[in-house]
């Protein structure tokens, strides 16, 4: 990050020239302050950018940004020698503590670090999707007696707690159990440090909620499955729906999230403030950089895909397939956020208000103004790809996942007191 003295000294030095009133306009288009360069040359910048690249559609996504130094040449276009400092994380919660300690700019958080930063005052804005519709999945031993909902009744729970594993697993508790305060299913949470830990399901819990490629990468090793969070039964499952995989489970069509499952999981690239309004040309390439990205993985064969972040997932090219299809950013084809995705913040505060894990429920306006100083640079990040995709896709309802009108149409969205 650039500091403030050598900051305010760049200042001084570009504001002359006549390249200020053309850069100035330029700014007046993104609503954002502008910063203005000398003639011919570049303001040299360094940003950290976090990620989890052991979690799904951000992994391999982050992955090409890298391997083809997307963002540096997008930054290039706006006026700047960038330098990235990506740095790999192995949930959200260490990336909140960097961005609350002013030591990271751009982080890839789920919905429920994202609603706590909210809550809390945390100067950031959201970006863009940088994941979605992940598969959660409630696991346990091979050898295990836990076959269904009703077997956990009293257990011990592996999971992140504070990330969206929680929030995903009280889902599928509160609409099978049929309670309304997941303390009256008698489960005791144990916290698990990494989604690899929680799939290998470790002595001390009874069962685990851990995301699909770490449960895929501990299968070999004795980890089973019951549900997962898109409504419908895995292997190890038997009990009123039937038994083994692919039952739907019909109490998840009452979620308000259907058909995303129970749990409407979005993750977002999330931009601290400061750099949003110092250097927004450099968050435009960010936004710009991403999508290409996302447009070139979903072109691609999704077993390929996978191996780009083998490292990671630790996943042969069959099974790694399975992670890559069933993220809305591959789905999709494109990462811009819409009015559904911004609704995945909102309805997450209101189970996390209940659970007493924040004091109140986020109002809908807090959601709207924690996209409100990025969308005209989301919007200009669309128009410079070509308006892709058309209108149209933003408003379609015969695809499995929720969508909406996008985030530079934010203040047509509806009410949702």
């Amino acid at each position: 990050m650039t500091t403030p003295t050598s900051l305010n000294a760049t200042r001084r030095q570009l504001m002359l020239g006549s390249a200020a009133a053309a850069a100035v306009a330029g700014g007046a288009t993104l609503g954002m302050p502008a910063y203005v360069r000398a003639q011919g040359s570049r303001e040299k910048l360094k940003i950290s950018v976090g990620r989890i690249p052991w979690a799904a559609g951000n992994s391999p996504m982050s992955q090409y940004m890298i391997n083809n130094k997307l963002l540096e040449k997008r930054a290039a276009e706006q006026g700047y020698d960038l330098t990235v400092d990506w740095r790999e994380y192995p949930t959200a919660l260490p990336m909140v503590e960097a961005m609350v300690g002013n030591n990271l700019d751009i982080g890839m958080w789920g919905n429920t670090p994202i609603t706590r930063g909210i809550s809390s005052g945390l100067p950031i804005s959201l970006l863009c999707v940088g994941e979605g519709h992940l598969r959660f999945l409630i696991t346990t031993r091979k050898d295990s007696p836990i076959r269904n909902f009703a077997d956990l009744k009293g257990k011990t729970i592996g999971v992140s707690l504070g990330g969206d594993p929680q929030s995903a697993l009280f889902q599928m508790l509160r609409f099978e159990m049929g309670v309304d305060d997941i303390k009256d299913t008698g489960i005791k949470f144990v916290n698990m440090p990494t989604h690899a830990q929680a799939a290998s399901v470790p002595t001390g819990v009874d069962a685990t909620c851990t995301i699909s490629p770490a449960y895929y990468a501990a299968q070999s090793s004795g980890t089973t499955a019951i549900a997962n969070s898109f409504g419908y039964t895995e292997a190890h499952y038997d009990g009123p729906a039937g038994k083994g995989a692919g039952h739907l489970l019909p109490n998840a069509k009452k979620s308000p999230f259907w058909p995303d499952g129970y749990y409407l999981h979005r993750s977002f690239w999330i931009g601290r403030n400061g750099l949003i309004e110092k250097h927004p040309k450099a968050v435009l390439a960010f936004l710009v950089a991403q999508q290409e990205a996302v447009a070139a993985l979903t072109a691609m064969d999704p077993a390929m895909v996978s191996q780009l972040v083998k490292e990671y997932w630790k996943l042969d090219p069959e099974n790694g397939a399975k992670v890559v299809k069933d993220d809305v950013l591959f789905v999709r084809g494109w990462s811009w956020p819409t009015e559904a995705d911004a609704r995945a913040v909102l309805e997450t505060s209101k189970f996390m208000a209940d659970n007493k894990v924040i004091p109140k429920p986020l109002q809908w306006q807090q959601v709207k103004d924690a996209f409100a100083r990025t969308a005209p640079l989301v919007k200009q990040a669309y128009d410079t790809l070509g308006n892709k995709p058309a209108a149209i896709e933003f408003q379609r309802t015969d695809v499995a996942d929720l969508r909406g009108k996008p985030v530079w149409e934010l203040n047509q969205w509806g009410d949702r007191t």
